[in-house]
């Protein structure tokens, strides 16, 4: 296991292929086929657009915050360090384990979920069992470090991508192209609101993937193969998703597509499904949640820290199974990440022409100390862009927040925040 140290170029043993794998892995995910039928108000046509368009622009900061960790072998959390802190970082930290338990649980959940679904047609039942079972082994995958992860993924992606093209040809076989395609839109879903649930989900990985990327040979394959393999199978997941909602009108499309596979007589594959994008996903979310914590505290160790984060993530799924109902829980996701690495990426790329200083990442009293540890304008960049993800976001401002509001615009909370976060920053800072 690696720590929060700087991987050795010696060390970095994966390729593009291998980024696109994992990747793709990742994406390949019942959270994401329930996401995208989310999207339902939109209808098919205007639906398919968003999700090409939101991933567009989700999977390009995502792929760039790798760029950094590639680069320099850093984990995330450390690269944060040079734009808000040492200290100022470890707010970024908490925030990320909290979003990781919380999306570890939403998995598992999931998973327990469809996995039980196919249990009942053989008569048998046993939701928590499910549950802790896909814990255990999503936690021990995340244990077994990167040089396992480069064949586990290879082996488990690969079947899972055979096997989610049978399950594609099947809900089209049922459902027909022509059909969907003449489900009415409802005018009441901005267009802005379906691009931030679509751009909050890889950006939802972006405080985690340089946790990969510093494992990459070269930066350019690495970026690449982030970029596309979460592009390409994230997208193919929302149109699932988007499509057997749309069909049934179900508030569970990932049910309903593992239904389909049960009724055309593949229930094993369909546990596999469920299964295996647990464990190539969630793995992940474990992981990360350790290296995350080990930015606070470098003492807890990869492997105390990834089965804390597999052990809370469990638990949280068996006491609040209500986290399934996450819309709102992904567009907090977007408002606390989208202007936080509008500040990192404009720090790294506008301000430091992609320079850093490693030692001094690690040293209290150095360059990246600010005051006490913090970073004041990063800060206040930050807090002015999540203040206007918020002022933005209807559905947050009504559902969770109970503020009723009629814009006159239909800008989403995504983009002006991270825009206006980077910019904020570039200018406060620019003459440093």
């Amino acid at each position: 296991m690696n720590g929060i140290e700087p991987i050795a170029h010696k060390e970095r043993n994966l390729q593009g292929w291998d980024f696109f794998l994992l990747w793709a892995g990742a994406a390949v995910s019942l959270a994401e086929i329930w996401a995208g039928g989310l999207l339902v108000p939109m209808g098919l046509g205007l639906g398919l657009w968003v999700i090409l368009l939101g991933h567009f622009i989700g999977n390009t900061p995502l792929a760039l915050g790798g760029v950094i960790g590639s680069r320099w072998g850093i984990p995330t959390m450390v690269s944060v360090r040079a734009s808000f802190g040492l200290r100022g970082s470890y707010l970024a930290a908490a925030f990320n384990v909290i979003q990781l338990v919380g999306w570890t649980a939403v998995m598992l959940i999931i998973c327990a979920g469809a996995a039980e679904a196919i249990a009942k047609e053989y008569g048998y039942s046993h939701p928590i069992l499910w549950t802790i079972l896909s814990g255990a082994v999503t936690t021990l995958w995340a244990l077994l470090g990167h040089l396992f992860w480069k064949w586990l993924q290879r082996i488990a992606v690969f079947a899972l991508l055979i096997l989610c093209g049978v399950m594609t040809y099947m809900v089209f076989r049922e459902y027909g192209w022509t059909n969907l395609s003449q489900i009415p839109s409802s005018r009441d879903f901005p267009f802005m609101v379906g691009m931030d649930l679509v751009i909050a989900m890889p950006i939802s990985w972006l405080p985690l993937v340089s946790d990969y990327s510093r494992f990459g040979r070269e930066t350019r394959t690495t970026f690449f193969g982030t970029w596309a393999g979460y592009f390409l199978v994230s997208s193919w997941m929302y149109l699932l998703g988007l499509i057997a909602a749309l069909a049934t009108k179900s508030s569970d499309p990932a049910g309903v597509v593992m239904s389909l596979m049960v009724k055309f007589g593949w229930p094993v594959s369909a546990l596999l499904i469920v299964l295996f994008s647990t464990f190539t996903t969630t793995f992940l979310d474990i992981y990360s949640t350790a290296v995350s914590a080990m930015n606070i505290f470098p003492a807890l160790g990869e492997r105390k820290g990834a089965v804390l984060g597999g052990l809370l993530g469990t638990i949280a799924a068996i006491l609040f199974p209500s986290l399934l109902n996450y819309e709102h829980f992904l567009l907090f996701i977007g408002a606390m990440f989208c202007p936080l690495f509008g500040v990192v990426l404009a720090d790294y790329f506008l301000l430091r022409k992609g320079v850093l200083h490693l030692e001094e990442l690690y040293r209290e009293n150095g360059e990246y100390w600010f005051w006490k540890g913090f970073n004041l304008k990063a800060l206040l960049s930050w807090t002015i862009g999540f203040s206007v993800y918020l002022g933005f976001s209807p559905l947050l401002l009504d559902k969770v927040l109970g503020i009723k509001t009629s814009f006159p615009w239909d800008l989403g909370s995504s983009l002006p925040s991270i825009a206006l976060a980077a910019v904020v920053y570039w200018v406060i800072s620019s003459k440093r």
